[in-house]
């Protein structure tokens, strides 16, 4: 859990923007989109990836789904999976780290928030990692920065390209300093990657912020982007008190951070299985069949 989660937890799960939690209203086959209020039929909206017809807004969806959109069917084979954190601190603050761990794993059914594999887009070999926000608002611990840097290292070793999708509240506070030193390891991993000449693109969804974007989220190739994703280091209030200004109300969207050149291209999440594939296509990289 970050910072910027456990003060939302503090606040019973509320949090200006949406951004822990949005409401999901309406029960059984219907529900109604929390940005434009327009009544959709639920199968209809798993079948547009979560995205409402109406106005676009991309509802957050779990590790698993995301898997499922990006990956071929049946062809994501998973990484070090039985990792998990362990409470090197004796972390408490209002609950025991521990606890916390706990609830976590019971509610999601993951060791920690981050999955890691292989997969093939389009027949194409894939190294990939995918963030996910329930197991304690995606925050970056010791087994989250240990997985993504074994998954960067097998992709330079097998000379894969590499997709994180990035989902997070940044570094987890409860394991400290240990959790600050992910971003240096996994910046370090990439580097090896880059100097391999491999291609790494970050995918970053809502929220993607604290030490994730300070580290491994800004460092990609290509810097891809969800419609309207929220994505920034510091919170809004803080920076906006520490200026003495008042910011764009677009601040820290993914629209107002490609148009100030750190997000490469925005892709709707219909379109992303398609993109990737032009995108690695257009790297060199091609389906397994196709290689001599």
């Amino acid at each position: 859990m970050s910072l910027f989660d456990w003060f939302a937890d503090r606040r019973k799960g509320q949090f200006v923007g949406k951004v822990i939690q949005e409401t999901d209203e309406g029960d059984g086959l219907w529900g109604k989109c929390p940005e434009c209020g327009q009544v959709v039929y639920r199968k209809d909206l798993i079948a547009n990836a979560n995205v409402c017809s109406n106005c676009g807004h991309h509802n957050r969806i779990d590790s698993e789904e995301r898997i499922n959109l990006i990956a071929d069917e049946g062809s994501f084979h998973a990484l070090d999976q039985d990792l998990s954190p362990t409470d090197p601190l004796g972390f408490k603050d209002r609950r025991a780290y521990a606890d916390r761990l706990r609830e976590s794993q019971a509610n999601t059914g993951m060791k920690d928030g981050v999955i890691t594999g292989f997969c093939k887009v389009e027949s194409i070999s894939l190294a990939l990692g995918v963030m996910d926000f329930r197991f304690m608002g995606g925050s970056m611990g010791s087994v989250v920065g240990e997985k993504i840097t074994r998954l960067i290292e097998g992709a330079t070793a097998k000379k894969a390209p590499l997709l994180i999708v990035c989902a997070s509240g940044g570094a987890r506070m409860q394991e400290g300093m240990l959790s600050l030193m992910q971003m240096a390891k996994i910046s370090g991993a990439l580097e090896r990657h880059r100097e391999a000449e491999l291609l790494y693109m970050p995918l970053l969804t809502h929220p993607t912020t604290g030490g994730v974007t300070a580290s491994f989220a800004m460092l990609g190739d290509l810097i891809l982007a969800e419609p309207k994703a929220l994505i920034g280091f510091a919170g809004r209030r803080v920076i906006e008190q520490t200026l003495r200004e008042k910011l764009p109300d677009n601040f820290q969207t993914a629209e107002y951070l490609q148009e100030h050149g750190f997000v490469d291209t925005i892709v709707p999440r219909p379109q992303l299985k398609k993109t990737l594939c032009s995108l690695l296509k257009l790297h060199g990289y091609l389906p397994d069949k196709q290689k001599d």
